[in-house]
């Protein structure tokens, strides 16, 4: 049997102490986290973490964060720890939301794409808990993991522990299996470094959570932000054509798919509001008109679509609203540089 393939093991006690050691020797694991899997290394060792790069083809200035048991934990990463990070914290770790502070002196420049900030996150999931503390047991130095997204740079996250053998086929990898990721999408990024908190990456901890917690309104990005994880405007994409339609737009589109006289590819389009017309060569599927089933849905369902090779995937465009802020942050960046005049 090949030993430089996946090894998919059930999360126990043994895997965990086994993920552990792997881990203090500088290797890679694939964690899940209630958010989606990760592809974590030792952040304070270079050529671990110098792996995860490697392994994913993700660019060096792109910043990694940092996982921790604990809050307190969290602290040993950073240089201050404002009030606004301490309320935060309190309120949502664990959980699925990432604090950006200026970083402490040993934490790697490979880590924070070189910047003076590191993110910071208390994963609840179970397991991932488990090989946090396991890691630090026998630890005298601040303990953490960097665990980026456990795919290839730019492609659709993983949710399960089979997405993550499927991204890296060639990599001796222990991947612990943790179940289907309970949220779906990547954490809320919050940058509390400077005088005004924001939010840079939107999650499942919203913006209305965040400034009901803190009692003040956020800041706005002013283009002085630090780099963050997933802020490109080309990411979480699919290799098959993906565009996003409003409904209107989508509609008029399924009646040119109907009236058209040449034959046509094999297409598949993701609506909220309504249920196309059968036709030949379209698959249709309409998920529940609600944010949290778009975002514990999306990537599966994206990653799954990918596999039968249509000629375009075609997404109804979400609504507006504030708590569809990450599946409409995920779909602009999955459909970017799409265009309709494609079809």
């Amino acid at each position: 049997r090949r030993t430089d393939t996946p090894r998919i093991e059930p999360a126990d006690d043994v895997s965990v102490h086994r993920a552990a050691e792997r881990l203090r020797a500088g290797e890679l694991i694939g964690l899940p986290t209630e958010t989606v899997y990760g592809l974590a290394a030792d952040a304070s060792n270079t050529d671990a973490v110098a792996k995860i790069f490697a392994a994913k083809g993700r660019p060096a200035d792109h910043p990694l964060i940092v996982h921790v048991a604990s809050a307190e934990a969290a602290k040993a990463w950073a240089a201050s720890w404002p009030a606004t990070a301490d309320a935060l914290a309190a309120a949502f770790w664990p959980g699925p939301m990432t604090l950006i502070v200026q970083r402490a002196p040993h934490v790697l420049d490979m880590v924070t794409g070189g910047q003076d900030t590191v993110g910071l996150r208390v994963p609840s999931h179970p397991v991932a808990q488990a090989v946090l503390q396991a890691f630090a047991a026998q630890r005298s130095t601040p303990a953490g993991l960097a665990a980026p997204s456990a795919n290839q740079f730019g492609q659709v996250s993983p949710t399960t522990a089979q997405h993550v053998a499927e991204e890296f086929p060639d990599q001796s990898l222990l991947v612990l299996d943790g179940g289907a990721s309970e949220v779906g999408v990547e954490s809320t990024i919050i940058d509390v470094s400077g005088a005004a908190p924001r939010v840079l990456r939107p999650g499942r901890v919203r913006a209305s959570d965040v400034e009901r917690v803190l009692g003040r309104p956020l800041g706005q990005d002013t283009g002085d932000a630090p780099r963050v994880s997933g802020a490109l405007a080309s990411h979480y994409a699919p290799r098959t054509q993906t565009l996003m339609l409003a409904t209107s737009r989508l509609r008029m589109q399924l009646r040119a798919f109907r009236n058209a006289k040449a034959a046509q590819p094999t297409r598949c389009v993701i609506t909220h509001s309504f249920d196309p017309e059968p036709m030949e060569r379209l698959r249709c599927i309409r998920l529940a008109a609600d944010a949290e089933t778009w975002e514990y849905e999306l990537y599966a369902l994206l990653r799954e679509l990918d596999q039968e090779r249509y000629g375009t995937l075609i997404v109804e465009a979400p609504p507006e609203t504030p708590e569809w802020d990450a599946v409409n942050d995920r779909l602009r960046r999955a459909t970017h540089g799409s265009s309709p005049d494609d079809l």
